[in-house]
């Protein structure tokens, strides 16, 4: 990997580290809290494209793993992959290639700024909730012995403020690209 690209996937592994610091919001009824992480591989993904985006999420989870205290609430280690939120980081990985590989597709190439940023929001959107999700879901299941539908109906409350991070990594995506357009490529 270049040494700019080292770089870049650095940052955003410390971007991701920097939201989450904000301290989770704990829901009554589910073992998952509110976190700003999603939106850090959404941003990953949708600025540095495929590659480089899951590599930034791996490099966040891989500085978690080792133990250092990274994750919301100042957790870190191997444990908080085995509990009820490990599908959802492990979810970051693949949201961020998927949002990166579709924002190159939808958005980049797109003509027009309204479109552009249609294109990076569809993207967050399926990339950084529906993968993330695909993941966390039966993941927080099988570890909370909650059945599937059940555990997909408690996550549904986090929906709404999913679709406010993807509209808000897809702005500031969509106004990087037009000064800095080399920055996904």
């Amino acid at each position: 990997m270049k040494s700019n690209n080292t770089v870049l996937v650095a940052l955003f592994a410390a971007l991701i580290v920097v939201l989450s610091l904000m301290p989770p919001i704990p829901l009554p009824g589910i073992p998952v809290p509110i976190t700003l992480q999603t939106l850090g591989a959404m941003l990953a993904g949708a600025m540095l494209g495929p590659l480089r985006g899951a590599l930034a999420c791996l490099l966040y989870l891989t500085l978690a793993a080792v133990g250092l205290p990274v994750l919301p609430g100042g957790r870190g280690g191997l444990g908080a992959f085995f509990g009820p939120t490990g599908g959802f980081l492990v979810g970051m990985v693949a949201g961020a290639f998927v949002t990166g590989w579709l924002a190159r597709r939808l958005a980049v190439r797109a003509s027009g700024s309204w479109m552009a940023w249609a294109g990076y929001v569809a993207s967050c959107v399926i990339g950084g909730i529906a993968v993330v999700y695909a993941f966390g879901v039966p993941w927080l299941a099988a570890v909370t012995k909650m059945d599937l539908a059940k555990a997909a109906m408690a996550v549904a409350v986090f929906l709404p403020g999913d679709l406010i991070k993807a509209v808000v990594a897809a702005w500031v995506a969509s106004r990087v690209e037009r000064v800095w357009p080399v920055l996904g490529r």
